[in-house]
């Protein structure tokens, strides 16, 4: 059985063309490679720091990071806060020559990057080549990325096998949508496969969803393991970093998985979010508050779902 393992590379992300060869190109891009029976996928948030958005979808789809740090501003600073946010503590760090390590310790410190693995950039390899596949059973679920209609294919989805396995035709369904789908045929690394284990990054061929009717961080999954709301509860943490007061009323962006959807403070203590569209969520998934217009800081907090 085909293996995966996924990276998010940040800071310097043209070290990602070092790794694998470039796919898929939005403000995701995805590089990939097989080595034996393992398929590595590296993906970049390319709409980064233009977006905040693409830096926690990119962030989202791995179970390893690479921070490759080339400066000290406050895109870094975000890249790390991101980081911390959603409790990534499996990585790599490294920096260029002309990065001020003692500054860059002092960035880190108390975040889960500063347990990261240190090393210097002709090593980076070296010790990704380690890190281990990591897998989780249970009932098959699925997180979208992209999705695009093919000429006598008809709607093609590409995202990461989340929990369990898909396995060619089983009949799922596309949430928050409630659509049903049919699973027709699944590829990993452009090969044709009849079951796909997590964390496989895979492209379907699915029958039943228009592309559309779909989207990015939608998932695909069986009846039953998701809930769908439009509003939640979350214990909150303010971003020490981010000064303006919350209210309520006040509009954000909310990052959950790979959704990022418009909500709005309905109460401050407890925090709770209205959103203006469905999300698909879980209870103790991390969801983070974002304010793309903010001149500083980008992050206004997050918190676990209640």
């Amino acid at each position: 059985m085909v293996k995966s393992v996924n990276f998010v590379v940040l800071g310097k992300q043209d070290i990602a063309s070092e790794f694998g060869k470039k796919g898929t190109e939005t403000d995701l891009t995805l590089y990939d490679r097989k080595e034996s029976d393992i398929i590595k996928t590296w993906v970049a948030p390319s709409g980064f720091p233009d977006k905040i958005q693409p830096l926690f979808q990119a962030i989202n789809l791995a179970e390893y990071v690479i921070l490759y740090v080339d400066k000290l501003d406050k895109f870094t600073g975000e890249q790390i806060i991101a980081l911390d946010s959603l409790k990534k503590e499996k990585g790599i760090l490294s920096h260029t020559f002309d990065v001020d390590e003692s500054k860059l310790d002092a960035m880190i410190k108390g975040t889960v990057v500063e347990n990261y693995v240190k090393v210097d950039q002709d090593k980076i390899k070296e010790e990704m080549d380690k890190l281990e596949p990591i897998s989780t059973d249970g009932s098959s679920e699925m997180v979208i990325d992209h999705c695009f209609d093919v000429k006598g294919v008809g709607t093609v989805i590409l995202g990461k096998v989340t929990n369990g396995k898909v396995k060619q035709y089983d009949n799922l369904k596309l949430y928050p949508a409630g659509i049903d789908v049919l699973i027709k045929s699944i590829q990993m690394h452009d090969d044709p496969v009849e079951e796909s284990i997590c964390p496989a990054r895979v492209g379907l061929a699915v029958k039943g969803a228009k592309p559309d009717e779909v989207g990015r961080g939608d998932v695909i999954c069986e009846e039953g393991v998701v809930d769908i709301k439009t509003e939640i509860e979350i214990d909150f943490q303010k971003s020490p970093f981010y000064k303006s007061d919350i209210a309520e009323n006040q509009g954000c962006l909310v990052n959950i998985g790979l959704q990022i959807k418009a909500a709005k403070f309905t109460s401050i203590s407890p925090l709770k979010l209205a959103f203006e569209k469905p999300i698909v969520c879980k209870s103790g998934q991390i969801a983070i508050i974002l304010k793309p217009e903010s001149p500083t800081i980008r992050i206004l907090g997050s918190g676990q779902i209640k």
